[in-house]
């Protein structure tokens, strides 16, 4: 059965700036790693059809938490869609020995215009068993709270 998990945000920049920040290399390796995670882009082709290859590395690895390795997590992601200003949707792949990780998960990015500046929704379809929902969800989450950090510093 698949599982959806989703997180959203309000930011107060307009959706454009959002927009941006979900394809300029550098601003994501400094936002994307969620709370106790680095991360670094090995391959990078921001179009549609394109994609990047992310490292993202545990900070602390104790438990051994990596899906690719004890301390690391390495995911494949293609554009499937890029609309400037409205949304981004992802199809990103773990790479990992465990087959609870196995499959293609869907990441869509919807950017909302608020009074209040941008919703931006973070859905996640055909989520990985072995990822735990919750941890996933809180990744999201933070993910999305170092966007608005990023954003809303230089805003």
């Amino acid at each position: 059965m698949s599982r959806t998990d989703r997180a959203s945000r309000v930011i107060a920049v307009p959706a454009e700036a959002v927009y941006r920040a979900l394809l300029d290399r550098e601003a994501l390796e400094s936002w994307l790693p969620p709370d106790g995670m680095g991360g670094r882009i090995e391959r990078w082709d921001p179009r549609p059809g394109g994609g990047f290859r992310m490292v993202l590395t545990y900070l602390d690895p104790t438990g051994s938490p990596g899906k690719a390795s004890a301390a690391t997590d390495v995911v494949e992601v293609a554009f499937a869609a890029l609309v400037p200003g409205e949304r981004m949707v992802q199809r990103a792949e773990f790479a990992s020995d465990d087959p609870s990780y196995a499959g293609i998960m869907t990441m869509t990015w919807n950017l909302t215009t608020t009074a209040a500046g941008t919703e931006v929704t973070v859905t996640a379809e055909d989520v990985p068993p072995g990822i735990d929902q919750a941890v996933h969800e809180a990744g999201i989450a933070s993910s999305l709270a170092h966007l608005a950090s990023y954003l809303e510093a230089t805003a």
